[in-house]
C-alpha cells in the first residue's frame, strides 16, 4: 500500500541552489541569468534556463525586491490618456518592462494633475522606482522636491520636456519632421504655406515652429503673420483654423498641422464650406497615428515611431535604475522622423 499523497503546499520549495545544482553552476551565474542573461555564454544561460524549467523554479520577486529596498514599480505620467497618439508609446513602455521587473502604473496628468510634492512622495512611500514622464508641465517645485530628493536620477522625460532641467530627453527630431512637410510641399509647388501649431509655451510647438519658420526662410518663401495660426493639437483648433483661412484675403494654398488631430479639424472645416483637400487646399500633419491611413483623404504626415520612442525610454529609465542593464540609452535620445506621403497633398490649384 503506497503511503500518502503529499499536497503540492507541503512539498518543499525549490531554491535557487537547486537550480545551481542542477545547473552544474553557481548560485550567482543563475542570478545574473535570471536578471542580466545578456552577461553569460550561451551555453551557460541555455544550462540555467533548462534547469529552471526542469526543476520549476519561480523568483520571489517580492521578497526579492524588499531585501534591495526595490517597489518594482515604474509610474508613467500622461497629460491625457484619451488621445490616440499615446497608445503605442505605451504599448512600447509596457514592451520594455515585459520581463515583469517591474509593473508599469499609468497617472492621467489632465484628468488629476499632480498636487505639489506628490510625485516626491511616490518615492517616499516606496511606491516607485521611477518615473517616465510624457508632460512636459510638470511643476519645476515638484521636480525641485525630486532633487532634494536625491530621486531625480529616476526621472527620464519622453516626448516632451522641461527646458533648463537636466533629466534626460527620449523625443522626436521635432524640428527635422516640420523641415520635411515644408520641403514636400514646396516640392510640389506651394509658395504660400500656412502652418497651424500647437498650444502657446509647449517646447513641441516651439520645435515644429521653429522648424518651419527655418525651412520657409532657407527656401524663400514669403511669409505673412497671419499665416502661423495658434492651435492646441485638438481637433477643435483645426476647425476654427478653417474660419481663418476662409476669412483670409490672401489664403494659403497648403497648410502644415502641428498635429494629425488639428489636420482632421482643419479639413472637416474645410469641407464643411466646399473646399476640397487637396484639389483646393493641401494639408499635412504630424504624427502619424493610426487613423491618418484611414482618413479621407488619407493624411500625408510625419510619422513619429511611437513605439519605438516608448521603448527607447523603458530603456533609458531601466538603465539608471539598473546600470548593468544592456542597452546603449541612459539620456538623452534623438529619434530620427519619416514622411509619409498620402492623398491629402497635391500640387496647388492652377
Amino acid at each position: 500500500m503506497s503511503g500518502p499523497v503529499r499536497s503540492p503546499r507541503a512539498q518543499r520549495s525549490v531554491t535557487i541552489q537547486d537550480v545551481a545544482r542542477a545547473a552544474g553552476v553557481s548560485t550567482a551565474t543563475v542570478s545574473r541569468a535570471l536578471s542580466n542573461p545578456d552577461l553569460l555564454t550561451d551555453r551557460t544561460r541555455d544550462a540555467v534556463l533548462s534547469a529552471v524549467r526542469s526543476t520549476g523554479y519561480r523568483v520571489n520577486r517580492a521578497a526579492r525586491n524588499f531585501r534591495m529596498q526595490r517597489a518594482g514599480a515604474v509610474l508613467v505620467l500622461v497629460p491625457n490618456l484619451g488621445k490616440p497618439f499615446y497608445s503605442r508609446i505605451l504599448s512600447g513602455i509596457s514592451d520594455g518592462f515585459a520581463d515583469g521587473e517591474y509593473a508599469v502604473l499609468i497617472a492621467d496628468t489632465e484628468s488629476r494633475p499632480l498636487a505639489e510634492g506628490e510625485l516626491a512622495g511616490y518615492f517616499l512611500d516606496g511606491r516607485i522606482d521611477g518615473v517616465i514622464s510624457l508632460d512636459g508641465g510638470v511643476g519645476r517645485g515638484a521636480l525641485a522636491a525630486c532633487e532634494e530628493l536625491g530621486v531625480a536620477d529616476r526621472i527620464v522625460f519622453l516626448c516632451e520636456w522641461v527646458e533648463g532641467t537636466g533629466f534626460p530627453v527620449i523625443r522626436s527630431d521635432n524640428a527635422e519632421g516640420a523641415r520635411l512637410a515644408i520641403r514636400h510641399l514646396h516640392g510640389l509647388g506651394h509658395r504660400r504655406i500656412a502652418h497651424v501649431t500647437g498650444p502657446e509655451g509647449n517646447v513641441l510647438t516651439a520645435a515644429r515652429r521653429a522648424g518651419t519658420l527655418e525651412e520657409r526662410a532657407r527656401l524663400g518663401l514669403p511669409a505673412r503673420d497671419e499665416w502661423i495660426i495658434r492651435g492646441d493639437f485638438s481637433l477643435d483648433s483645426g476647425r476654427n483654423a478653417a474660419r481663418l483661412i476662409l476669412a483670409m484675403a490672401d489664403p494659403p494654398t497648403a497648410v502644415f498641422c502641428a498635429a494629425d488631430m488639428v489636420a482632421f479639424g482643419l479639413i472637416a472645416g474645410l469641407a464643411a464650406e466646399g473646399l476640397r483637400v487637396p484639389q483646393d487646399i493641401s494639408v499635412i500633419g504630424f504624427d502619424d497615428i493610426d487613423m491618418s491611413a484611414y482618413y479621407v483623404p488619407a493624411l500625408t504626415t510625419i510619422r513619429q515611431d511611437r513605439h519605438r520612442l516608448g521603448r527607447r525610454a523603458a530603456a533609458a529609465l531601466r538603465r539608471r535604475l539598473e546600470p548593468e542593464a544592456p542597452g546603449d540609452v541612459a539620456g538623452d535620445d534623438l529619434i530620427e522622423v519619416d514622411l509619409v506621403v498620402r492623398d491629402s497633398t497635391a500640387p496647388p490649384p492652377g
